[in-house]
């Protein structure tokens, strides 16, 4: 298939976006993804035994952060949605690097709960507002490759991140860990404020003949969509959204799948370094194994999604793969542990892969108006099911002293969550 031209043509969308604002959103969300995942990272390289933590302890903390992840999804969006994605994310980047940074200068374990929640605030309406970006600047055939560049900051940033932060550990400290890592951030957020554009109109940068064909796209998906929906206008978008019935069920399932992928993210390196007694070194290398191989998956996946258009088929088989492996790895045992790690790597392509036409999916069900708001929704609840995620697998670990328990319960999630999204019934056009 051909690549699209670079400055594109008054019907075909050509590359310059691509060039120049995949990089800068994949960027974002990888230091975001940084600064809230090497927690689990300091935990297993002598945090808990310096601060005394239990990993029912561990867990509360490194779930305090969905707290406030939680708690202002919707309202970031909705300001993101009515004034700036470009100054929300200004803001937020500059927070979340101090708050970083600042764990590295703590010793309580309070004050990291406060800490822990405060940066998942100011990292609550980064993901929407990137979603809501990108689908102002990418049409629905790219959307899914674009969603998945976005994305792909999750699974790269923990794959660098498990192999460099363990030697940087060993290097320095778990204290030195966080300071160096938080500091990126402070420098990227004037980056970000001074390349990127809230809309193609906006962006002098932008071809004219490409800023044309992507406009002209996006107003015929928006006024397909009026098509086959009722007349909301005059309702509020929070309220619209939670009236969908799409919007509303992708919650309960993104809830599902989430308790999977952070109970897989904050304690692979604790199960690794328990499970083949390596040093913080090596197991970083060992858990990034899951992430090199799903960041091709996801890449693959998303390319198919394009082609077809087609989202749920490319979403719900991974997750029902995610669980048969966390089932494997419970049937494999605590003293298997060679034998059960190819599992949780299959168990993280699995989990990966659908992330590209599963959030393209979201701005396709409704009108521009209230997409914002049901990602954020959608992602609201993906933040609780992170939070019961990190807290259960540590309570879990703590209370039977094996994985097997945690590994089992992933399974019935990850199962839950493939059979949840089939009853998500996307919209028809109306024949006139």
């Amino acid at each position: 298939m051909e690549s699209p031209p670079l400055t594109g043509t008054a019907t075909q969308p050509g590359r310059q976006r691509w060039l120049r604002l995949i990089p800068i959103v994949f960027v974002t969300y990888s230091l975001a993804y940084l600064d809230r995942s090497n927690f689990s990272i300091a935990a297993a390289g002598g945090m808990s035994e310096d601060l005394g933590i239990t990993s029912s302890t561990s867990g509360l903390i490194a779930a305090s952060f969905f707290a406030g992840y939680f708690l202002l999804q919707v309202p970031g969006v909705l300001y993101a949605d009515r004034r700036s994605v470009r100054d929300l994310i200004f803001w937020s980047v500059l927070a979340w690097g101090a708050l970083a940074t600042l764990q590295g200068l703590l010793s309580s374990v309070p004050l990291l709960i406060v800490v822990r929640f405060l940066l998942g605030a100011v990292e609550a309406a980064v993901l929407p507002a990137l979603v809501v970006l990108l689908a102002r600047w990418f049409t629905k055939a790219e959307r899914g490759r674009a969603n998945a560049f976005l994305i792909l900051g999750n699974p790269v940033t923990v794959m660098w991140l498990s192999a460099a932060s363990g030697y940087l550990i060993e290097a320095t400290s778990w204290r030195g860990m966080f300071i160096i890592e938080g500091v990126p951030a402070l420098i990227w957020a004037f980056y970000f404020r001074a390349q990127v554009r809230d809309r193609p109109a906006d962006a002098p940068w932008l071809a004219p003949a490409e800023r044309e064909a992507v406009d002209t796209a996006i107003a015929a998906e928006q006024a397909e969509l009026a098509s086959t929906a009722a007349d909301n206008s005059g309702v509020h978008p929070l309220r619209e959204a939670l009236r969908t019935p799409a919007v509303l069920v992708l919650s309960a399932q993104y809830l599902l799948w989430s308790i999977g992928v952070y109970g897989f993210v904050f304690w692979l390196p604790s199960i690794v370094k328990a499970g083949s007694s390596a040093g913080i070194g090596a197991t970083g290398l060992l858990s990034a194994v899951p992430y090199a191989f799903a960041v091709v998956a996801m890449l693959l996946n998303s390319r198919r999604s394009d082609r077809t258009t087609r989202r749920i088929r490319y979403v719900w088989p991974w997750l029902l793969g995610g669980a048969v492996t966390f089932y494997g790895s419970y049937l494999a045992g605590h003293d298997a542990f060679w034998l059960s790690f190819p599992l949780l790597v299959l168990a993280g392509i699995a989990m990966y892969a659908p992330y590209g036409p599963f959030f393209a999916m979201i701005p396709e069900l409704l009108p521009r108006r209230t997409a914002g708001v049901a990602v954020a929704l959608v992602n609201a609840a993906g933040a609780l099911g992170g939070f019961l995620g990190t807290y259960l697998v540590g309570w879990l670990r703590t209370a039977t002293g094996t994985d097997a328990a945690a590994f089992l319960m992933l399974a019935g999630t990850m199962a839950a969550s493939a059979l949840v999204l089939l009853a998500v019934r996307t919209p028809k056009r109306k024949v006139a």
